[in-house]
C-alpha cells in the first residue's frame, strides 16, 4: 500500500496508472483538484477546452487515431448535459473513451447544478460507472477503463465532489481487457457460406469498420477469388494501393462502381453492419447472396438479414474460407479481369468555369485540394450537406486516419475531433472539412484552442451561407428558401481575429493563393470556400 493521499489525488494517479498522459477537459468545482494533481504532480498533459462537449469529442478522436484510451473530464450538472451529443456520437460510433464527471455533493441536493447524472448518461447509450467510495477510487477508475475497452463505448465515471478531500491509501489497479479474437465458425453455417462464395461468378469483398485489422487477410481472399474490394465509409482507405480497390461501397460509389455492385452475385461482408446507406436501402442487395461476418452479435442482421451470417473474427474467417476453397479446388471467378478499375473509381469531374462570379466551383475545389493537401494527413470531416462529396473525393491514408463525425447525424463536431486527432498524431497535419453551419455551431468555439495549442491544422469551411440540407428541401417544393439562408461573418476574418490565418476563396485564382498558404503555413489555417447554394451537388445518401 502506498502512503496516504486524498481521493482526488488517487483518481489522478489512477488515470496515469492506466498509461494515460493526456486528458481533455474543462475544470469546475467538482474536478479542479483532480486536474491540478494530474498536471502538477503526475506531470501529465491537460488540454483545456472552451466547451465541455468538446473535451469528449477530442477524447473520441484521440482514441480512434492513436489506438489508446481517450480521457476527458468535466464538472457536474450543466457541464455534463453539455456532453450529451458528444457521448451519443461516441456510443453510436462504438468508440471507447472514459469521461471523469464530477457530481454534486450528496449532502447538498438543493445545489442549482444537481441532476440525476446516471439517467442522463443512460439515454446517450454510454455506460455509467459510479465511484463507490473514496477508498475504492483507484479500483473504480481501472474498472471504467476496462469497461470502455471491452464494451467499445464511452464510460462515464461519476465522482461525487464531497469525496475529493477524503484520505485514502492509493493502490495501483490495472485490469487487462481480453484481446483474443472471436472463434472461427464451424458446422452448417460455415458450409453454407463457403458454398455460396464458391459458386459465385461475380463475388465482391466488402470491409467495414469492424474489419480494419484484417486488411492483408481480406486481400488474400479477394485475390484468391479474383473479386474486387470495397469498403464502407468508416473503413475508407483500408485497401489503398491495391489494384482492385473500388473504394467506398453504396450510395457514395461512383456511378460505374454502383453498376458493378448491382451486377455482382455474392457479397462477402466483413465487420459491416450493412445499414441503409451502404445497401442503398436494400437496392444493392437484390438478386445476390450476402454473407455477413461480424464478431459482434448485435451487429449481425441489425440492419439487413443476410443469406448466411457468421459470428466470428474477420481475419480468421477469411483465412478459413481460403483454406476450404483450396481444399475443394475451386477456380477463381475471373470477375476482376472484366473490370476497368480506373473507370470504376472516377467520379464526375468539376468545371472551374461553371460558376457564378464571386463563388468557386465546389467539385473543382475539392479535386484541386486533393492534389495539394499533405499526403500524410489525418482527415476529419463534419456532418452536413457538403460532406458526401468530401468523403468521395478527398482521400485518407487509412481508416484510423479518417474521422467521420456523423454517427448521430449531428453537425458542428468536426473541429473538436480534429484537435483531438492532432494530439494523437502530433507529427502529422490534420485537415478538417466542415460546413458553414457546422463551423458556427461548434468550430468557432474551439478554433482559438487550436491556435493556443499551436496545432498543425488546416480547416476548409464550405460556405454557402445556408443550412444546405434544408435549403434543398425548400427548393424541391418550389418554396422560398430564405429561412435557411444566413448572412454569416467572414470566416476568414474570424480565423485571423482568433489568432490563425484565414483566407477567403471566391474564384479559381483565389484558390491558388490559398494553396500557396497551405505550403507556407505556420499556424492554424482556415480556407473559406465561398459557394453558390444553388450549385452544390446533392447529398449522396
Amino acid at each position: 500500500m502506498d502512503k496516504k493521499s486524498y481521493c482526488y489525488q488517487s483518481i489522478a494517479q489512477a488515470v496515469l496508472d492506466q498509461g494515460i498522459d493526456t486528458m481533455f477537459g474543462l475544470m469546475g468545482d467538482a474536478n479542479l483538484f483532480m486536474v491540478d494533481h494530474y498536471v502538477r504532480s503526475c506531470r501529465a498533459n491537460f488540454v483545456p477546452v472552451s466547451y465541455e462537449g468538446s473535451a469528449v469529442l477530442m477524447a473520441l478522436a484521440y482514441s480512434h487515431v492513436s489506438g489508446r484510451m481517450g480521457v476527458a473530464t468535466v464538472t457536474h450538472g450543466p457541464a455534463l448535459t453539455n456532453c450529451v451529443t458528444a457521448l451519443t456520437e461516441g456510443a453510436r460510433g462504438h468508440i471507447p473513451m472514459v469521461l471523469l464527471a464530477g457530481d454534486t455533493p450528496v449532502m447538498t441536493p438543493q445545489n442549482l447544478q444537481n441532476i440525476d447524472q446516471r439517467e442522463l448518461v443512460t439515454v446517450t447509450g454510454a455506460g455509467f460507472e459510479q465511484l463507490r467510495s473514496p477508498q475504492t477510487a483507484a479500483h473504480d477508475v481501472a474498472h471504467a477503463f476496462y469497461r470502455a475497452q471491452v464494451e467499445k463505448r464511452p464510460i462515464v465515471l461519476n465522482m461525487p465532489a464531497d469525496f475529493m478531500w477524503e484520505e485514502v491509501a492509493h493502490e495501483k489497479k490495472v485490469f487487462q481487457a481480453f484481446s483474443a479474437p472471436a472463434y472461427v465458425p464451424e458446422g452448417n453455417d460455415l458450409d453454407e457460406a463457403v458454398g455460396m462464395i464458391a459458386s459465385a461468378r461475380r463475388p465482391l469483398i466488402l470491409a467495414g469498420g469492424g474489419a480494419i485489422g484484417a486488411r492483408d487477410k481480406l486481400i488474400r481472399l479477394a485475390d484468391r477469388l479474383e473479386a474486387p474490394l470495397a469498403t464502407t465509409l468508416k473503413a475508407k482507405g483500408l485497401f489503398n494501393g491495391h489494384g482492385c480497390n473500388m473504394d467506398i461501397f453504396g450510395t457514395l460509389s461512383t456511378p460505374a462502381a454502383y453498376d458493378v455492385i448491382a451486377k455482382s452475385d455474392c457479397l462477402v461482408c466483413f465487420g459491416a453492419s450493412l445499414h441503409h446507406f451502404t445497401t442503398d436501402r436494400g437496392a444493392l442487395m437484390k438478386g445476390k447472396r450476402v454473407v455477413q461476418v461480424n464478431d459482434t452479435v448485435s451487429e449481425v442482421s441489425k440492419n439487413y438479414h443476410a443469406s448466411a451470417a457468421l459470428i466470428a473474427d474477420a481475419g480468421l474467417t477469411a483465412d478459413n474460407i481460403v483454406y476450404w476453397l483450396d481444399e475443394a479446388e475451386i477456380s477463381p471467378s475471373g470477375f476482376t479481369k472484366e473490370l476497368d478499375m480506373e473507370v470504376l473509381t472516377a467520379h464526375p469531374a468539376g468545371d472551374a468555369s461553371k460558376v457564378k462570379e464571386g463563388f468557386v466551383n465546389f467539385v473543382f475545389a475539392l479535386e484541386r485540394l486533393e492534389q495539394v493537401l499533405p499526403k500524410n494527413r489525418v482527415l476529419a470531416t463534419d456532418g452536413g450537406r457538403f460532406m458526401t462529396e468530401v468523403w468521395c473525393r478527398i482521400s485518407a491514408p487509412d481508416p484510423n486516419s479518417f474521422l467521420v463525425t456523423a454517427n448521430f447525424g449531428s453537425i458542428g463536431l468536426g473541429l473538436q475531433e480534429a484537435i483531438g486527432a492532432g494530439f494523437a498524431a502530433p507529427d502529422r497535419p490534420v485537415v478538417l472539412f466542415t460546413g458553414d453551419g457546422g463551423f458556427m455551431m461548434g468550430g468557432i468555439n474551439e478554433f482559438n484552442t487550436a491556435v493556443r495549442l499551436k496545432q498543425d491544422l488546416i480547416v476548409i469551411v464550405c460556405n454557402d451561407s445556408a443550412y444546405g440540407a434544408e435549403h434543398i428541401q425548400f427548393l424541391d417544393r418550389s418554396m422560398d428558401p430564405g429561412l435557411s439562408q444566413f448572412d454569416w461573418p467572414s470566416f476568414a476574418d474570424v480565423a485571423t481575429a482568433l489568432g490563425g490565418q484565414g483566407l477567403a476563396v471566391q474564384s479559381a485564382e483565389d484558390l491558388e493563393i490559398a494553396i500557396g498558404a497551405i505550403e507556407t503555413r505556420n499556424k492554424p489555417l482556415l480556407i473559406e470556400l465561398r459557394l453558390d447554394p444553388n450549385d452544390v451537388p446533392r447529398m449522396r445518401i
